[in-house]
């Protein structure tokens, strides 16, 4: 195990995600699931969960084809019977049914697809608290409101319904039974009512499973489905994946709000999506956060510097909060 020596930021960035995020106890059975990209991540979290007396679990597994494709079976059933799950994993594991089924068994799941060390050491080092508050904030807001519109200054204009549909918050602080999301934490994000959206979007910082964007990416939505994809060669890229997979890829998922001051683009969608300033188109499955979709993928797209009206009222107005 020389290939595997432990990076001391890397180690006090494990410990933040441990203890101040995941409120991780003695005596508690952690379970970290990663794979081969992820395995220097996956066990300095494996060594931190043992120097706190948890129960600690390491389990490898092979990586997934993409995003979003469910981990094997024993896997999923060791994540049910888990106080606390942790998964720095190369493909998404954010949107699978085995991580709804632990946080409804009551696991605390964070889950850290595509992490590298230097986004979870500069990512972990941001006011948890802060975030925590503000995610909320906007959260509440989203609960409470019906429709959204987005524009920007490239193009996109497009707009849905949230109606009756509650927002997930992925504040990057797990400490209770049943709840999970990412770390690094800090989104707001909520499952439009399928078939309401309607108009344009501009992709234009990243697209997960292409990275950053050289050219934006074009997409047509009618009724809920994306219906057209315009651009260079990354929007060809893009309608090669969705092409794999069937209508419901083409779908619109989600609609995320990025609350994490220390983020910034990188081309790494776990971080990007985090982007306060930024919000996030989803395509694919969004059945594990209200949604009624379920698809083998999910794939997020970055928009820079929104302006996003809530039943006509302000949220961003040019990437700048206004509440």
């Amino acid at each position: 195990m020389e290939f595997l020596e432990i990076n001391p930021e890397l180690y006090k960035a494990c410990e933040i995600a441990l203890k101040q995020c995941l409120g991780v106890k003695e005596g508690e059975s952690v379970l970290i699931i990663a794979d081969e990209p992820e395995r220097k991540i996956g066990y300095s979290l494996w060594m931190k969960a043992k120097e706190l007396n948890t129960e600690a679990v390491y389990i490898e597994i092979i990586p997934r084809k993409m995003h979003g494709e469910e981990p094997p079976k024993p896997v999923a059933e060791a994540m049910k019977v888990a106080d606390v799950v942790i998964a720095p994993t190369s493909k998404s594991i954010t949107h699978t049914l085995a991580k709804k089924e632990a946080c409804e068994r009551g696991a605390r799941v964070a889950t850290l697809p595509g992490i590298t060390e230097e986004i979870f050491i500069r990512t972990m080092n941001a006011d948890y608290e802060e975030i925590l508050a503000l995610t909320n904030k906007i959260a509440d807001i989203l609960d409470n409101g019906s429709t959204v519109q987005i524009t920007t200054s490239l193009g996109t204009d497009l707009e849905f319904s949230i109606e009756g549909r509650k927002a997930m918050r992925s504040t990057g602080v797990y400490r209770n039974p049943g709840e999970c999301g990412n770390l690094p934490g800090a989104e707001a994000y909520i499952a439009p009512v399928e078939g309401t959206a309607n108009g344009t979007v501009v992709i234009d910082g990243s697209m997960a499973g292409i990275g950053v964007l050289k050219n934006p990416i074009k997409l047509i939505v009618q009724d809920g489905f994306v219906e057209k994809i315009e651009g260079g060669d990354e929007a060809k890229k893009l309608e090669e994946i969705l092409s794999r997979y069937g209508k419901e890829a083409r779908n619109i998922a989600e609609f995320g709000i990025g609350t994490n001051p220390k983020a910034r683009i990188s081309g790494n969608i776990l971080e990007d999506e985090k982007v306060f300033g930024t919000v996030h188109i989803a395509l694919g499955s969004n059945y594990d956060f209200g949604g009624k979709v379920k698809a083998p993928i999910h794939l997020d797209g970055i928009i820079k510097k929104p302006t996003v009206l809530i039943d006509g009222k302000y949220l961003f107005r040019d990437g700048n909060l206004v509440i």
